[in-house]
C-alpha cells in the first residue's frame, strides 16, 4: 500500500501529539515529521518531501502563511500540498494562506474522520473548499472586478468552451463528481478538463483556479451554480 506522507506543523506540542496519533491510526497515512515553527516547517518539508503539510497559521519565527509561500514557490517542492488548520474558518489569514498557495483549510474542531479524508483529498490534487466557504471568502476578501465589460486574460480566452464552463463550476465550489453529474460526463472526464484548464492557466491547484476565475471576472462574487449555465 502506498502511504500518504504527512508533515505536521503546529506550535502546540499537545496538538502535534494528538494529530500524530490520529493520522498514524489510518493505514494509508504516515507522519514523516513534525515542526513547531514556520521556519522548521519549511526545513522539514525540504528534508522529508511530504505529500501534504498540515499547517497551523500562527507559529513563531515564521508564520504559516509565509511558510506556505516559501514551500509553494520552491520548484523542488512542487508536488507538496498545504492544508491549513485554523481556529477561525473565515479569518482573513486563511485567505492570505490560500493566496500563498495552500490547497484548502479545515477548522481545528473538525471531526477526526473528516480530517483524515481532507488529507487524502488534498493529496489527490483536490482543493478543500466548501461552496459556502468559497463564496464567503471571495465576497469578503477578493478584489471585486470593476463594473463594465470584462477583459479576460489571454490564457482564459484560450480555454475551450467546455473548459471555461468547468472552471466556472469549480469556482462556485463544485467537486469533480458534482461537475460530472451536472454535465452528464464521467468524473474522470471532469477531472481531465479541470487538469487541462489548470495547465493552460499555469495554476498549481483548484484554489488558485478559483481565485483566477473571480479575479478575471469569469465568475463574480455572489454568483451561484444556477447562474453559470
Amino acid at each position: 500500500m502506498t502511504h500518504i506522507r504527512v508533515l505536521l506543523a503546529d506550535d502546540q506540542k499537545l496538538i502535534l501529539t494528538g494529530l500524530r496519533v490520529l493520522i498514524e491510526s489510518a493505514p494509508d497515512l504516515e507522519v514523516v515529521g513534525t515542526a513547531t515553527t514556520g521556519r522548521e516547517a519549511v526545513e522539514m518539508a525540504r528534508a522529508t518531501r511530504p505529500d501534504v503539510v498540515l499547517m497551523d497559521i500562527r507559529m513563531p519565527e515564521l508564520d504559516g502563511i509565509e511558510a506556505t509561500r516559501l514551500i509553494t514557490e520552491d520548484d523542488d517542492l512542487a508536488p507538496v500540498r498545504i492544508l491549513i488548520l485554523t481556529t477561525f474558518e473565515l479569518d482573513e489569514n486563511v485567505l492570505h494562506a490560500l493566496r500563498a498557495g495552500a490547497s484548502g483549510f479545515l477548522s481545528k474542531g473538525v471531526e477526526p474522520a473528516d480530517l483524515l479524508n481532507g488529507i487524502r483529498q488534498v493529496a489527490a490534487g483536490e482543493s478543500l473548499l466548501s461552496p459556502r466557504a468559497t463564496q464567503t471568502l471571495i465576497s469578503r476578501f477578493l478584489d471585486t472586478p470593476p463594473p463594465g465589460p470584462t477583459h479576460l486574460p489571454n490564457a482564459i480566452k484560450g480555454l475551450t468552451p467546455r473548459e471555461t464552463e468547468i472552471v466556472a463550476l469549480v469556482a462556485v465550489g463544485l467537486s469533480n463528481d458534482e461537475i460530472a453529474q451536472r454535465l452528464h460526463v464521467s468524473p474522470l472526464t471532469a477531472k481531465t478538463h479541470v487538469n487541462n484548464a489548470m495547465g493552460k492557466l499555469g495554476v498549481r491547484d483548484r484554489v488558485q483556479l478559483v481565485v483566477l476565475a473571480y479575479r478575471s471576472g469569469l465568475v463574480r462574487a455572489g454568483d451561484h451554480v444556477d447562474h453559470q449555465l
